[in-house]
């Protein structure tokens, strides 16, 4: 199976290799549009600032390449953001494939609920091949300022401060605000569901 994560200047991504390869699967890091298109699953991981994301990939064109893709999809944290229509950081208009979906930044009153959310949280409301034997309320691990507002598209919800989605998806695209590659057994879990959709 070929499979590509998308090179762009935006952090994880050796994380992300080292998890694919704890189930032995190889991966190539590249930002070459044919190498991504040919590809049989991309991985469009990412931590870092949203607005600085989206001019890389302009640049590169990555932005055209990336909406364009047939085949199975998964946004990693800042990748899942950036599939969004919007996230108010920098007031950054993003790729717009889950259409219509705002990411906002936490705002808490509570000095219990630290920003940026760092740690083990819960996702409920499964729902999709990409949580097949993962059970409600399974921890994952979590580190972002920013979040995905309630919408159509999703297949997970956390609670931190209030209820969002922690999870989308639409057609060939999936994205997880929470990172598989440091949530264990269930991550891992997680990704082999990726590989065989």
């Amino acid at each position: 199976m070929n499979v590509v994560i998308v090179k762009y200047n935006a952090g994880n991504i050796q994380s992300v290799l080292f998890a694919l390869e704890r189930i032995s699967v190889k991966a190539t890091v590249t930002d070459d549009k044919e190498l991504i298109q040919s590809a049989d699953k991309v991985i469009f991981p990412g931590v870092g600032e949203a607005s600085t994301a989206m001019s890389y990939l302009k640049e590169r064109g990555l932005d055209k390449v990336i909406i364009s893709l047939k085949q199975p999809v998964l946004g990693i944290c800042l990748g899942m953001q950036l599939l969004c229509d919007y996230s108010e950081e920098n007031d950054t208009k993003c790729l717009g494939v889950f259409e219509n979906v705002k990411v906002k930044r936490f705002i808490s009153t509570n000095s219990s609920f630290k920003i940026p959310q760092v740690g083990w949280n819960t996702i409920a409301n499964l729902k999709g091949k990409l949580f097949s034997s993962i059970e409600e309320n399974t921890f994952c691990y979590f580190v972002h300022s920013y979040y995905a507002e309630a919408n159509s598209f999703s297949i997970a919800t956390t609670n931190y401060i209030q209820p969002y989605c922690s999870a989308l998806q639409k057609n060939n695209f999936t994205g997880v605000q929470f990172h598989p590659e440091k949530s264990a057994k269930a991550g891992e879990q997680i990704l082999k569901n990726f590989l065989t959709i």
